[in-house]
């Protein structure tokens, strides 16, 4: 935590709070002082709580709190996890050597006037020297702009940053993705969880690529239509502004909103393993996106498939799956999971629910590692010791337009592995992983499935082929 470059003091919150119009309806919480014994890029970790929020219910979603470095505005805040005292982690931006000041007011502003209780236990000041591993990374983050449609609103908000160091032709990479809440517009909940596993968004937004001498050859960021546009926008110390701009969370190098947000991001290696590994080490994702969809009227009893209607979010499993590194070129994949109930014949609940679109497919240069979820609402009852097989189909992928098909494009495809198998639990958090298996199993195109057995909880089965 690099203590030793800063002392920090707590000053006696006043009784209002104002920078500016756009403060004018915000009530100082807490001011942290704290002084820097050099410049640095700097992480605030604030532990908090908000008694009467519950993002689920409409008028109670959250505090707002709005951060000020030294009398200028910063970001703002969502405290989406209610009561627990949860930590959030937010970037502060380069700041000079002396003395600093950080406050955090309740705004109740654009964000309405529920009666909420706040309470900040604790405020952690991180510098993060020139000289850090970490760097790098950490002061070219982006700094993202709120969507105009949302200001306002409890929707579509930013949970958390991360970033990947790769090694390309020229040099090396680092890309930053977000995970939003949800995402108002693009994929419907249905078939989001048929063929990620998720509701929440999960988007690449902005990502820079440097020659082996460290200069920087390229950036670009992730506009609309999923298109990869050069950046050429303001930036603040080093840190690009990026602006939310379509109802699926594409991103801009310009735009007109003042509310901002500024998570701190975190180091990930997704090797061998899916972007919603950054989701399982953060659970507390799966309750928030699960809230929300239940306030926004996405749950029904017994959705029709296709409805964009979604069963309860406790009621699904999620499979991770891992195919040959180039089966995505040719094929799209689908499980369906056996459930059991008293020693019966297993019966298999499909994760398509017989809709062709819900069928899992994936770009290779996206996801080069092959790595993939999905998943299935099981009958409500479902235990985890009824669970007792996996089925993994591929399917002929239709080629696109002008499309010369690969030189595999017969198949068969061939499962590696399973990663993971989890159900959800009446909590909305992830539940301990019922089965892996690592082999090689042939997977026909339009043909019978593989089938795994699942053993007792937490077995690992390994292929023999």
């Amino acid at each position: 935590m690099m203590r030793h470059w800063l002392c920090a003091a707590f000053l006696s919150a006043l009784p209002s709070f104002a920078a500016g119009a756009a403060a004018s309806e915000a009530t100082l919480i807490r001011s942290e002082a704290f002084e820097l014994k050099e410049g640095a890029e700097v992480i605030a970790t604030i532990n908090a709580s908000c008694h009467g929020c519950d993002w689920g219910r409409e008028g109670h979603e959250a505090a707002v709190l709005r951060l000020e470095v030294d009398g200028r505005y910063s970001q703002h805040l969502f405290l989406t996890r209610g009561a627990s005292a949860s930590e959030y982690k937010v970037m502060l931006g380069p700041l000079a050597f002396g003395k600093h000041t950080l406050t955090l007011a309740h705004d109740t502003g654009a964000w309405g006037k529920a009666p909420r209780s706040v309470a900040i236990s604790g405020v952690t000041i991180t510098p993060v020297a020139a000289t850090a591993p970490e760097h790098t990374a950490v002061e070219l983050a982006p700094i993202l702009y709120a969507r105009p449609n949302t200001v306002g609103r409890f929707t579509d908000v930013p949970l958390l940053m991360w970033y990947e160091v790769d090694a390309t032709e020229r040099g090396s990479r680092i890309r930053y993705s977000v995970i939003f809440s949800n995402e108002d517009g693009g994929t419907p909940a249905d078939r989001l969880l048929a063929t990620w596993g998720r509701l929440t968004d999960i988007e690449y937004v902005y990502g820079i690529e440097f020659d082996r001498e460290g200069r920087v050859i390229e950036e670009t960021f992730q506009g609309k239509d999923h298109e990869i546009v050069p950046f050429k926008g303001r930036r603040e110390g080093r840190h690009p502004l990026l602006y939310v701009v379509t109802d699926n969370n594409m991103v801009k190098d310009g735009g007109v909103t003042e509310q901002r947000f500024a998570p701190a991001p975190t180091a990930f290696d997704l090797t061998d393993a899916s972007r919603e590994k950054v989701m399982d080490e953060n659970p507390w994702t799966y309750a928030v996106t699960a809230r929300e969809a239940r306030r926004e009227k996405r749950v029904a009893a017994t959705p029709a498939p296709g409805s964009k209607r979604i069963f309860d979010p406790s009621r699904y499993t999620v499979v991770e799956l891992c195919t040959a590194s180039d089966d995505t070129t040719f094929a799209t994949f689908t499980f369906s999971l056996g459930v059991s109930h008293g020693g019966q014949a297993p019966r298999f609940f499909d994760s398509t629910y017989g809709v062709r679109e819900f069928r899992i497919s994936r770009s290779p240069d996206n996801f080069p590692n092959s790595c993939f979820r999905g998943s299935v609402a099981l009958p409500a009852g479902t235990a985890s010791k009824d669970i007792v097989s996996l089925q993994v189909r591929a399917h002929a992928r239709p080629p696109k337009k002008d499309e010369v098909p690969p030189g595999n494009a017969a198949g068969p495809a061939h499962l590696r592995r399973v990663n993971k198998v989890f159900m959800m639990s009446a909590a909305d958090l992830p539940e301990p992983s019922l089965f892996s298996w690592t082999g090689s199993a042939a997977l026909p195109l339009d043909g019978e499935p593989v089938t795994l057995e699942i053993g007792p909880r937490g077995a690992t089965r390994r292929s023999q082929k």
